[in-house]
């Protein structure tokens, strides 16, 4: 089934936003006349009214009799006032983003600020839309984690329309390469450094690596990965490194595992991107009938909810979730009460492992 068209109002609507949120028409410009934009845009009066009403309706644009239709300025919107915050994650419900959305709603209550969430479901159109939601919204600032971020940055226009309407914005578990606006994340390569030394030094020399490279997270866990094998010297064989998609995610690396347990020189220990993963592998080592950790140890990362959930514990790498969600919540205050061009400094968070069931010496080591 396709999508239902919009209306040609809400298209034309849609058009001039566009053009007011990439600074082609600036605070206190004067919008063409109705006739203008008719001509140009090839619809009708009446359709032109009805977008224009409804940019006004939500303090876009203002009227000054006897004059005409001018761009708002973002501090004169009527509902300037909101003390709303907008979050924006890939995921709302499930694994560690409830922890990170907890912190920070509860530290902005707790200082007046109410929040609103959004999620991208980890679709970049969909980041699109909230973000053209967002720009329409009286928010006081925002807090997003981006949406694929080693993919690119189609939305770029929007994001420097947020900072030409003045609202501030951090981002979290990563930041588009081009912005320049604080963040706060992990230091995802040092973790998976972490995580493959502490195989290493448990005398593990046949360490297989999974990881999500569509996200900077997965490729700098890689990065750290691949560091630890180069610091001790060791080979690091092209078939024990395995690279996948959001959208591969239950499929690739659950293959892969299999077909390298089937193998005669069979690894003995996994690295998984994170503990979603983990657990998925875990089943896979049941599979063929191994043992974890006597036959293969695995090694999760973030430390959520599923480390403990299975029968096997899994050995992890912490993730600071809720003290980051706290402190993205204050950082953003700090810089909407500031209103300075300064911009804040990065929280870069140090790794730590967390030993537990699923990981030991391999036999005869």
């Amino acid at each position: 089934m396709t999508d239902k068209p919009l209306p040609k109002y809400m298209q034309l609507k849609k058009e001039l936003l566009s053009r007011i949120e990439a600074g082609g028409l600036k605070p206190d410009d004067q919008m063409p006349s109705e006739h203008e934009i008719a001509a140009q845009s090839g619809m009708s009066r009446q359709t032109v009214r009805q977008a224009l009403g409804q940019l006004e309706k939500e303090g876009w644009l203002y009227r000054l009799q006897g004059k005409g239709t001018f761009v708002a300025r973002q501090e004169t919107r009527p509902l300037q006032t909101s003390s709303m915050i907008g979050m924006m994650t890939t995921h709302i419900s499930d694994y560690i983003f409830p922890h990170i959305v907890r912190g920070a709603e509860a530290q902005l209550r707790s200082c007046g600020y109410s929040m609103m969430l959004s999620s991208t479901d980890n679709d970049k159109e969909k980041e699109r839309e909230n973000l053209e939601m967002m720009l329409g919204q009286p928010f006081k600032g925002l807090i997003i984690e981006p949406t694929k971020s080693a993919q690119g940055n189609p939305n770029l226009s929007l994001f420097l329309a947020l900072e030409v309407h003045h609202i501030p914005f951090i981002m979290i578990n990563e930041r588009y390469p081009e912005l320049h606006c604080p963040c706060l994340k992990l230091d995802d390569e040092a973790g998976g450094y972490l995580a493959a030394e502490h195989l290493i030094q448990l005398g593990h020399r046949g360490i297989a690596g999974f990881f999500k490279t569509d996200d900077l997270q997965g490729a700098n866990r890689l990065k750290g990965f691949m560091r630890a094998f180069h610091k001790h010297r060791l080979p690091l064989a092209a078939d024990t490194v395995v690279h996948y998609t959001s959208e591969q995610k239950l499929t690739v690396p659950y293959e892969a595992a299999l077909r390298m347990l089937h193998s005669g020189t069979r690894p003995t220990a996994f690295v998984c991107y994170n503990d979603e993963l983990a657990v998925l592998l875990l089943e896979a080592a049941r599979q063929t009938g191994l043992s974890v950790p006597d036959d293969l140890s695995i090694i999760g990362f973030d430390d959520s909810t599923l480390a403990t959930a299975t029968e096997v514990k899994l050995t992890t790498i912490r993730h600071p979730k809720q003290e980051m969600g706290v402190q993205a919540a204050d950082l953003l205050m700090e810089m909407i009460q500031r209103r300075t061009a300064e911009t804040p400094k990065d929280i870069i968070y140090k790794p730590e492992l967390v030993l537990r069931s699923s990981t030991k010496a391999p036999a005869g080591a």
